[in-house]
């Protein structure tokens, strides 16, 4: 069984204002583990978190027209290269956890989280996972919801980031700071190094270029939201707000690393997803029908086409490679 973190990484104190994160191993469930045993990802899979009745939560895997419910319940999932993030309820309480799951499901390792969960994923060699999460107390935000980031090494244990706001921040070629700055949904470069993400500032959302190893960011477009890379590195996927306001909802597009080319997609409907690449060609995000259930929907990334039905009562889709 591998070493579970054993010492307590960041404190998180809300007071006035003030965020900071505690971390501790958490224990292991081996109950859990020996329910799920019977699923193991495979390349080309999806892993989807299942919204049918009588399997609500549950994760799924999916490989050609066979669907596999498994025992465990996330409420949001992501997963490469036999690592499996999954952010869900800690307890009976109102918490919750990140847990470390390998390639059948079983844990890894588990950690406190604080918020609530909102976006995961993992990079694309296994190694690095990392969250976002709402949470509340921030006082530039007037005590509402504001988004904390959380980057962890899952080989090593160690937290490489836990909030995004102490990195030294270039906008538009300038050094920035500002009390309302805000991270989220965060994809990895197959460096292990390079990240892109989310910031918002004074009203606007930018695209983000963060180096873990020198601990900088700098921004790279305008009205950029969720960001995901592509396999190939050459393209990110994302959610643009309609005229620029997310209060008119938004639509799927995809951007070009090397030239920062826009092309919107052929879904016309608000998709408030982190978009997830089926292969190099599809891109696929989860539209909900009501509260509870949720499709996975695909559409190509070239914004030819039209969006289909990926998979029936399911959401939070990740492509096994």
């Amino acid at each position: 069984m591998r070493k579970i973190l054993a010492t307590s990484i960041v404190a998180v104190i809300l007071a006035g204002g003030a965020a900071a994160y505690i971390f501790r191993a958490a224990h292991r469930n081996d109950a859990a583990a020996a329910a799920a045993e019977a699923v193991h990802l495979q390349p080309g899979d999806l892993l989807v978190r299942s919204t049918a009745d009588g399997s609500m939560g549950r994760l799924a895997v999916v490989g050609g027209t066979t669907r596999t419910v498994s025992a465990v319940s996330c409420n949001r999932v992501y997963a490469a290269a036999e690592t499996v993030i999954c952010l869900r309820p800690d307890g009976p309480l109102a918490t919750y956890q990140v847990a470390v799951l390998d390639g059948s499901l079983r844990e890894r390792d588990t950690y406190p989280m604080v918020g609530v969960p909102n976006r995961a994923r993992v990079s694309a060699d296994g190694r690095l996972v990392t969250w976002t999460a709402f949470v509340t107390g921030d006082s530039y935000n007037g005590g509402r919801f504001s988004t904390r980031v959380g980057v962890l090494d899952a080989t090593s244990g160690d937290l490489l980031a836990d909030t995004l706001e102490t990195f030294a921040l270039t906008r538009d070629g300038r050094a920035y700071q500002a009390a309302d700055v805000n991270f989220w949904g965060v994809t990895f470069a197959p460096d292990d190094r390079t990240f892109y993400a989310t910031m918002s500032t004074q009203g606007r959302r930018y695209l983000v270029e963060g180096d873990l190893t020198a601990r900088t960011l700098r921004t790279l477009a305008e009205n950029v939201e969720c960001p995901s890379l592509s396999p190939d590195g050459t393209r990110i996927a994302f959610k643009q707000a309609v005229g620029a306001d997310p209060a008119k909802g938004w639509r799927p597009a995809v951007l070009d690393r090397a030239t920062l080319r826009t092309t919107v997609l052929a879904e016309t409907r608000s998709v408030d997803d982190q978009i997830a690449w089926r292969d190099e060609r599809t891109v696929m995000y989860a539209l909900p029908r009501d509260r509870d259930h949720a499709d996975v929907w695909s559409v190509p990334a070239d914004g030819t086409g039209a969006p289909a039905v990926l998979v029936p009562d399911a959401e939070s889709p990740a492509r096994v490679y």
